[in-house]
């Protein structure tokens, strides 16, 4: 990526968290193809604000995730915006594996047995990481999952489209705000592969450009312009950056 400050790989079935500053770009690109991404997004001043499922997709009028989309907070603000994605369709319903179902679907191996070849699941995966900022079972919330495509058929039923799956595809996150992300590379609950489905992404950070007098992110609809407008209050006064018009 150009101007990439940091890059990493993240294998499959890990976890990981980390501080993305506002003004940054997160690039999750899914380097073999079928990766799943699950997400969780906190303010690191204030953990009890944290990404809020509901909002961002009543506030969009959408099922999924891609570009143009926001991803709300549960204070009515904007932790960050899509403004690239090549995979098309991030599933924002599906949920997060359990070890239950991990263990039914492919056994258990565990850490102490395989190494890096176990076999973890989502919501462990998330609890590991929160535990570092002091956070457990109850501030889970419902999270992304980046680079699955979860499909609706006529009865309701929901499924996985494997299909979906494109190796070297990348989404491009610009954070209006600090945030907390919290990841981890499980499988999808949805994923009936008969072999551990877990796959490898690689994560990359660089500078973001400046918002200008238009955006494809902001001004795709009036509620996420009021969720700018809410980051706008946030920061004012934070730095000389920020002006109503143009950057936060």
């Amino acid at each position: 990526m150009e101007n990439s400050l940091y890059q990493d790989e993240l294998p499959g079935g890990k976890h990981w968290s980390f501080i993305v500053r506002r003004n940054m770009i997160l690039r999750l690109i899914d380097k073999e193809g079928g990766a799943n991404v699950g997400m969780l997004l906190y303010n690191p001043e204030n953990l009890l604000e944290r990404y809020n499922a509901p909002d961002t997709l009543k506030c969009q009028h959408s099922f999924k995730l891609t570009q143009g989309h926001c991803l709300y907070s549960d204070m009515g603000r904007i932790f960050c915006s899509v403004i690239a994605d090549t995979h098309g369709w991030h599933d924002t319903v599906g949920g997060n594996s359990t070890a239950a179902m991990v263990r039914d679907r492919w056994g258990h191996k565990s850490y102490q047995d395989h190494r890096n070849d176990w076999t973890q699941n989502g919501q462990d995966a998330f609890l590991v990481e929160l535990a570092k900022y002091e956070l457990g079972r109850r501030d889970l919330a419902a999270n992304v999952n980046w680079f699955s495509k979860v499909v609706v058929d006529s009865t309701g039923a929901m499924a996985l489209d494997p299909s979906a799956a494109k190796p070297g595809a990348y989404v491009d996150l610009r954070f209006e705000m600090d945030t907390l992300v919290v990841l981890h590379t499980c499988p999808h609950p949805l994923n009936d592969a008969k072999a551990w489905p877990a796959r490898p992404i690689v994560y990359q950070l660089r500078p973001a450009l400046p918002l200008g007098e238009k955006d494809p992110c902001r001004d795709a609809r009036d509620e996420n312009r009021r969720g700018f407008t809410n980051n706008w209050l946030y920061h004012l006064g934070a730095d000389e950056s920020t002006s109503f018009g143009g950057r936060r």
